[in-house]
């Protein structure tokens, strides 16, 4: 996370970088501070510029808002992550 922006009516943005894979609208995410998990939650906005978005490719610049929360800023890392259920066989 590069640079926090707050917006009237959004609340907070957070003016990221993506690194690696893939970001998409209703993604699960993890805010770190200092390596410690400091939040779960979901994207609620994906901007390019002005442009909402469903998709951010690695190397490119975006912006994410954070559903339900508003306490981020200049060097949290986001990570975003999927949570898949797998059902149980007996053997």
């Amino acid at each position: 996370m590069r640079e926090a922006f707050r917006i009237s009516r959004v609340g907070t943005v957070a003016g990221c970088y993506v690194t690696d894979g893939r970001v998409h609208r209703g993604a699960q995410v993890r805010l770190l501070r200092d390596n410690v998990v400091i939040h779960t939650g979901k994207v609620s906005s994906l901007k390019r510029f002005k442009d909402d978005v469903t998709e951010v490719k690695a190397g490119l610049e975006c912006g994410i808002g954070i559903a339900n929360y508003n306490d981020i800023k200049p060097g949290d890392v986001i990570e975003f992550f999927t949570t898949e259920k797998v059902k149980e066989t007996l053997e």
